[in-house]
């Protein structure tokens, strides 16, 4: 009686780089394919009938024709099987038809084909057949690729991937639950941003409006400081044409001259008079200035 070990290790030598297997490798199904009771007792050299097979496997003859019937060139490995009342499987014909019964559930007759390229018309294709020689490891790696693409895939819960029973493929569907709830909070942060917008909107106007007033009234106020100079230079003009005046009566009063005096020294004369009228104005503005201001402010 073969042992468990031995029993792996000779299922694995056929079905190493069989594309079913590939589906079935990694996954709780796989141990099935080297645990089955007849892998003790099974002859490599010999064929077996499909109820003896039916029988190992705890399924009617019927069931398991209905399976075999659209995999024949795969299971007899490209060749003619014999005919249907006769029909006898070996050792590696019975794997490929248990890996088959495996993933049954799962696939379905049309996702089986899928995996392993048989057209409608049940023809195995040829880059099919030549990919069961492909290198394990790069045949592998090129599946952990796919896995994890797939993985990732499926774990931003956008997608979802089913196999499609009518057409027996893998179909990659959107799941729209997860799109409308996603959707729904896209929609509720849009409006908390623009909520968001409206109130810095809203404090940017009234801050605006607040630097507005300021402006004004530093316009309003540099007007007014204008118009204060522009008072104050004035009073102070008129003080200065006072004094003026005065000062000139003043120094006619005290500097009175001849004719000739006045007409062969009269330079000298007017430096004089412009001397003494700065010197009166310039001892009398101040006071007279400040007078002058503080009954301007105290109207």
């Amino acid at each position: 009686m073969l042992k468990v070990n031995d029993a792996k290790e000779m299922v694995l030598e056929i079905v190493q780089d069989d594309p079913l297997f590939v589906a079935l490798q990694h996954t709780p199904l796989e141990e099935n394919l080297y645990n089955d009771g007849y892998l003790a007792e099974i002859d490599e050299s010999k064929h077996y009938t499909i109820a003896e097979i039916a029988g190992w496997f705890d399924i009617t003859d019927a069931m398991l024709r209905y399976y075999l019937k659209p995999f024949e060139q795969y299971i007899f490995d490209n060749a003619s099987p014999n005919t249907n009342s006769n029909i006898r499987l070996n050792l590696p014909a019975i794997l490929r038809l248990r890996m088959i019964l495996l993933l049954k559930d799962e696939y379905r007759v049309r996702g089986i084909k899928l995996l392993l390229g048989i057209d409608d018309n049940g023809q195995l294709l040829k880059h099919q057949i030549t990919a069961t020689t492909m290198d394990s490891e790069d045949l592998s790696h090129k599946i952990d690729l796919l896995g994890n693409v797939l993985q990732q895939m499926i774990q931003t819960g956008l997608f979802q991937i089913l196999p499609n029973e009518e057409q027996g493929t893998l179909q990659v569907n959107i799941n729209q639950d997860f799109l409308d709830k996603n959707i729904q909070r896209l929609s509720t942060d849009s409006v908390l941003q623009v909520e968001e917008i409206q109130k810095e909107t809203l404090e940017l106007k009234q801050e605006n409006e607040h630097l507005q007033n300021q402006i004004t009234e530093l316009q309003e106020n540099s007007v007014k400081d204008i118009v204060q100079k522009i008072r104050e230079r004035h009073i102070e003009n008129e003080i200065v044409s006072t004094l003026r005046t005065e000062a000139l009566q003043q120094y006619s009063q005290n500097h009175k001259v001849g004719f000739f005096t006045k007409f062969f020294k009269s330079a000298q004369i007017e430096m004089d008079k412009e001397q003494f009228v700065l010197s009166y104005i310039s001892k009398h503005l101040e006071e007279r200035l400040e007078i002058a201001l503080n009954n301007y402010y105290d109207k």
